[in-house]
């Protein structure tokens, strides 16, 4: 049997009162206007008509004011006994509390203090909170309340608020630029066959209806290329993918991401579209291409430097991988520098490719404030990634580095169904000897791939995580509406 507190009990005997009155869970109400607009009217403007929580209300003699408010703004009402009738006032005293939906119509004014304000000559009840919004003055302070209860921490906190509406706008940008530019979005699934389109360990699922095992999507990736195939140039989605995983500040399991692909481009086209195309979002979404990333002040403006994988480890943990080029020898010298790795899979198990990956990701990569692109990745790292010409070991590949945090990986994309195939076996070979990160056989793509493909180049950004850089936030969290949680009981 539930427990309810005593403003629960004292909101809940309230809905019979209000039964008498109206419908406390009213069909509609027709509004003129959103409540960020109002705002921008006139004094003197009538017929106004707003909709909202209330979220203040100081209740007085003849006169009460409240302020209604949505994500996007808020607005204060005026109501007066000689305005609405002694019997609606009344209705409004005894039944209303903060936390209530309300609509209200009327002329808009301007208080001696300033503040845009509707005089309310009519209002309607839309909505009974049975549960009071915390402490006013507190809000949602408890981190993991915020994430367990998004709904009222998007209630109590502006800057919440703020970060989901960033969030929105840069989404919103993000589709624009791409659809200006020529791009089109479709859809991929997210039940597959094979665990494909990136190194990662999967989600595993049971198609009971089929009676066979199925994977959640790591990435878009190969159906992406199919669609190229079938004769679309320019192709993205927006996708929900699902990496099986540890969790910290910038990983999550399931998280979003964009994939785009431009038949006859290569890697070094989209590293200039990128920056291109992240410098306009940036700048029509905060005005400014100086954004504040933990204590620093990041400039995405001008030319992003690039450096090469070899380079970057030379720097920092003065590994030649050029030198070290097998797991074999890079693990010796690893352990006799005393390095100590992170990795779900034992460091052992690991390819050359993951190994060099892991070793960059310990010693570099918090080094790289950015925005720098990284190059020049080993080849094993890239099972899907065009080769060099020159240079076999190494993939035409980059990644977009910002405050430490890759948020773009992209590269030249290999088109030789033959050359794939053998990848895909290697990919194979290394997953059956332990590690778990690495991709499976899948022949559908290699037949795909045989009906041919033009030259490609694609890419990948994390939502997410580019998100939560840009709005300055400490868990990746903070910037997913509704993050997974394990459950209190």
């Amino acid at each position: 049997m539930r427990e309810f507190s005593e403003q629960e009990l004292v909101r809940r005997e309230k809905i019979e009162k209000i039964r008498e009155f109206c419908n406390p869970y009213p069909e509609r109400y027709e509004i003129t206007h959103e409540i960020k607009d109002v705002k921008n009217l006139e004094d003197g403007t009538t017929g106004v008509r707003v909709a909202g929580r209330i979220v203040f209300m100081r209740k007085m003699g003849k006169m009460s004011f409240l302020t209604i408010r949505d994500i996007e703004g808020k607005i204060q009402l005026s109501i007066k006994i000689d305005m609405v009738g002694e019997e609606k006032y009344k209705f409004f005293k005894d039944n209303i509390d903060i936390g209530d939906f309300i609509g209200a119509s009327g002329e808009v004014f301007t208080t001696h203090t300033g503040e845009k304000t509707i005089r309310v000559d009519s209002f309607e009840f839309l909505g009974k909170a049975l549960k009071p919004l915390p402490e006013k003055f507190h809000g949602l302070t408890d981190q993991e309340l915020c994430y367990r209860q998004r709904y009222v921490d998007l209630i109590m906190n502006q800057d919440t608020r703020d970060r989901f509406l960033i969030r929105i706008k840069f989404i919103k940008e993000l589709r624009n630029y791409l659809d200006n530019f020529g791009y089109m979005e479709i859809e991929t699934p997210i039940l597959n066959n094979k665990a494909s389109g990136a190194t990662a360990r999967p989600f595993k699922s049971h198609h009971n209806a089929l009676d066979m095992d199925l994977y959640l999507r790591i990435a878009p990736e190969t159906y992406m290329k199919r669609a190229v195939i079938a004769g679309i140039p320019k192709v993205y989605e927006i996708a929900r993918c699902f990496r099986n995983e540890g969790v910290d500040q910038t990983h999550l399991q399931d998280f979003t991401m964009i994939e785009a692909y431009q038949a006859y481009y290569n890697y070094e086209d989209n590293m200039k579209f990128i920056q291109k195309m992240l410098q306009t979002i940036i700048q029509n979404v905060f005005g400014t291409l100086i954004i504040k990333m933990g204590d620093k002040e990041v400039d995405m403006s001008g030319e992003w430097p690039v450096v090469s994988f070899k380079d970057i480890l030379i720097k920092y943990a003065n590994i030649d991988i050029s030198e070290y080029n097998t797991k074999e020898k890079l693990l010796e010298k690893i352990k006799a520098d005393n390095i100590e790795l992170e990795s779900e899979t034992p460091i052992e198990n690991l390819g050359f490719g993951n190994l060099v990956d892991v070793l960059y990701k310990k010693v570099a990569r918090p080094h790289m404030i950015g925005p720098v692109y990284l190059t020049q990745h080993p080849s094993e790292l890239s099972p899907l990634a065009r080769s060099n010409d020159t240079n076999k070991d190494i993939a035409d590949r980059f990644q977009l580095v910002v405050n430490g945090a890759e948020i773009v990986n992209g590269y030249s994309e290999l088109v030789n169904p033959i050359e794939q195939e053998q990848k895909l076996l290697e990919q194979a070979s290394l997953k059956a000897a332990g590690d778990e990160e690495a991709m499976e056989m899948d022949y559908d793509y290699i037949s795909a791939m045989e009906y041919g493909m033009p030259p490609i180049s694609g890419w990948g950004m994390g939502i997410d995580r580019v998100i939560q850089l840009i709005t300055n936030s400490e868990n990746i969290k903070d910037v997913v509406m509704f993050p997974l949680m394990k459950p209190l009981a």
